[in-house]
């Protein structure tokens, strides 16, 4: 146990590495361009989802990231400014954005990398609130060319990082997962399966989320996502559904000793990627502690937008259980995918 959170220590440093890398470069395009914070949420996300997948990826898929990553970044500003004008358009364009993702990995190894690039910047779209803001802030939010060079930002930094771990830390990489040996005898596929199913429970989050959440929807679409990530059948949804509930617990009131003790501005910042740091080191034990270090991360990161973080936080688990029991029931109930015989592919590193 003391070596997998020695290795596993290393691995966040890593990744924590990498993304006060690419924060450092948003700040300084903030301050020179005039921009928004949300370009500095948005630097973090995309490093943070995109470390994970390139962490045993070879230079030619690192070139492919950094010119698929950029385009798909900048096209997905135009699905929230779609979501913040036109919400049932939006959510159907980022629905099947994300089951299109998923239903590609038929294709082969080449083409589940592409719909991993193709995903990154949706998620990171549900971190970053631009959609969920009042009208009024939402001429200030970066625009799909700033938003393109973030995401070349974060191909960078994270290459630069793991490439010089790679060459002088004591540690490579875990091998990537082996590729199955033959064709999965499912039909419908299990990426169609999984597809399908990501489309029931994210357009139902969508849904739900607007109708009982009203502008905090975000939250109950991204557990929904989560949830139904990387789906290795019913046992494998409902119990990350459980964990990323409680783990959401935790981290409320942990968050909720936060804002009692009235920590803002620099400390806040620095308070919130500590957190982050812990809760990738955890991570590998349990994805609770995961899911309970970004619950008060996200809640500090509220604050920045005008929102009172803990006046928030029954709603964002109420939102979170919505969401849980959303992917858990898609997962159940429409095409299940058996867990004994989904092939490796269909299971993404990020989740």
């Amino acid at each position: 146990m003391t070596a997998k959170l020695i290795r596993n220590a290393y691995e966040a440093g890593l990744t924590m590495t990498a993304v006060l890398l690419s924060w450092g470069a948003a700040l300084a395009l903030e301050g020179t361009a005039g921009l928004h914070t949300d370009v500095l949420v948005l630097a973090v996300a995309l490093t943070l989802t995109l470390a994970s997948t390139q962490r045993t990826a070879d230079t030619r898929r690192r070139l492919t990231s950094l010119v698929l990553l950029p385009v798909t970044a900048a096209a997905s500003i135009f699905v929230g400014r779609l979501l913040a004008s036109h919400y049932a358009a939006g959510a159907a364009v980022y629905t099947a954005g994300m089951a299109l993702a998923i239903w590609i990995r038929r294709f082969g190894p080449a083409a589940t990398k592409a719909g991993t690039l193709i995903a990154l910047p949706l998620v990171a779209l549900l971190v970053v609130p631009g959609p969920a803001l009042p009208a009024q802030a939402q001429s200030g939010l970066v625009t799909w060319g700033w938003s393109a060079l973030i995401g070349a930002t974060a191909c960078g930094s994270v290459w630069l990082v793991q490439s010089l771990g790679d060459r002088f830390a004591p540690w490579p990489p875990a091998p990537a997962p082996a590729t199955p040996s033959r064709r999965s005898r499912l039909h419908p596929r299990p990426s169609t399966r999984m597809a399908l199913q990501m489309a029931a429970g994210i357009a139902a989050a969508f849904t739900l989320g607007h109708l009982l959440f009203d502008d905090h929807w975000p939250w109950v679409v991204l557990t929904a996502y989560v949830a139904a990530s990387g789906n290795r059948g019913r046992t494998d949804v409902l119990r990350k559904g459980i964990e990323r509930l409680a783990g959401a617990c935790a981290g409320t009131l942990l968050a909720t000793g936060v804002a009692a003790a009235g920590i803002t501005g620099h400390t806040a910042v620095a308070l919130m990627f500590t957190t982050l740091a812990i809760a990738l080191w955890l991570r590998p034990l349990n994805y609770a502690y995961w899911a309970a270090g970004m619950t008060c991360a996200l809640s500090l990161l509220l604050g920045y937008f005008g929102q009172h973080a803990g006046s928030l936080l029954p709603t964002r688990l109420e939102g979170i259980a919505v969401g849980a029991v959303l992917s858990v029931a898609s997962a159940w109930w429409l095409l299940p995918v058996p867990k004994r015989r989904e092939p490796a592919a269909t299971r993404p590193a990020w989740t």
